[in-house]
């Protein structure tokens, strides 16, 4: 498949072709994306015919619309039998795609639709640009009235933990910069915690965005919501953070789903205010979408209400997320759960 080709590898797929063929192709697979090859018109017909069925690593198995059609979910299947779910939100002046880095996911956070289903792989670079690809095709063919016809955010907050699967996030970021003309502003990196990657992704020479999910501001209630916790407490969750905001003068995202009785209360909006003040953080409340395998349920309107007001007296920016497609399977994993007949 062309996307799991490293872009200035592709001449190697086509050693009878002349050069500047491969860069035309390049230019179909990432600057200007096309969802077939029938449309990259400078092209030959005879190549265009071969290419055919190697454009996309997956095929197009479940379209969801909601939200007027501002908000679309894709379901696409590999050749391998593997779920990858994207999900594209339109906006007046902004177009944001969530992506998937894994197929399942291994760290199991209690609330995660993705989580309770388990983990099946990593997502190839490839399969991951290749979610950008379709969305910016889809958005370039008038696909989506109202909003900018191209991506203007990238947010890694669809099934799977990104950092867990460093290396082909890491080549997948490379060429969303380099070879798709992303800015890497515009990229957010989500993880529970995992400081190792946490650490690398400050490194970076990228300016992208981090946000931490941490769902609570204590270790023994963020362990029974995040397992990973008990590897990676607080504590050090923090430090990581404090060093990638450092390293890199970005503000870091602290996002945090609202769960009825669970993590809502007034305590914990007081002590997630005191770590977000330390970070400098932006805070990001999140109505909890319900998932098969869990009893619990979004905390109420007015309790949100209230948590929100407390880190706003507390001095932190917080904002409650715009919840989108809450008529669709919309909480990464649902789709691929419900087309599993789970």
């Amino acid at each position: 498949m062309l996307y799991l080709t490293q872009p200035e590898n592709l001449e190697a797929l086509f050693p009878n072709e002349p050069p500047f063929r491969t860069r035309q192709l390049r230019e179909w697979l990432y600057e200007h994306p096309v969802l077939a090859t029938e449309e990259m018109t400078s092209l030959p017909s005879t190549l265009r015919t071969e290419l055919a069925d190697r454009l996309w690593p997956f095929v197009l198995e479940v379209e969801q619309s909601a939200d007027a059609g501002m908000t679309r979910k894709w379901l696409f299947r590999t050749p391998d039998g593997a779920a990858i779910e994207a999900v594209l939100m339109g906006y007046a002046r902004r177009t944001t795609l969530c992506i998937s880095s894994q197929v399942g996911c291994a760290l199991g956070c209690t609330f995660c639709a993705t989580g309770q289903f388990g983990f099946e792989r990593h997502l190839e670079a490839g399969e991951i640009v290749a979610q950008v690809a379709f969305a910016q095709a889809f958005l370039a063919g008038g696909g989506m009235k109202g909003c900018p016809s191209r991506i203007t955010n990238i947010v890694f907050m669809g099934m799977g933990e990104p950092l867990a699967n460093y290396a082909r996030v890491r080549e997948s970021i490379r060429r969303m910069i380099e070879h798709m003309g992303i800015s890497a502003r515009a990229i957010t990196v989500s993880t529970v915690g995992v400081v190792p990657g946490m650490r690398r992704l400050a490194a970076e020479p990228w300016q992208v965005n981090l946000a931490v999910s941490l769902h609570a501001a204590e270790d023994a209630l963020r362990t029974t919501l995040v397992p990973l916790n008990k590897r990676y407490p607080l504590e050090q969750v923090e430090a990581a953070a404090a060093e990638f905001f450092t390293a890199k003068h970005r503000r870091v995202s602290i996002e945090w789903t609202m769960i009825d009785g669970v993590n809502d209360s007034d305590v914990q909006a007081a002590k997630l205010a005191a770590i977000a003040r330390r970070l400098h953080a932006h805070v990001n409340l999140i109505a909890l979408n319900p998932t098969p395998l869990t009893p619990d349920r979004p905390a109420r309107r007015a309790r949100i209400e209230g948590f929100l007001g407390v880190l706003r007296r507390e001095g932190v920016n917080a904002t409650l997320r715009d919840t989108r497609g809450s008529d669709i399977d919309a909480a990464c994993g649902q789709l691929r759960a419900r087309s599993a007949g789970q």
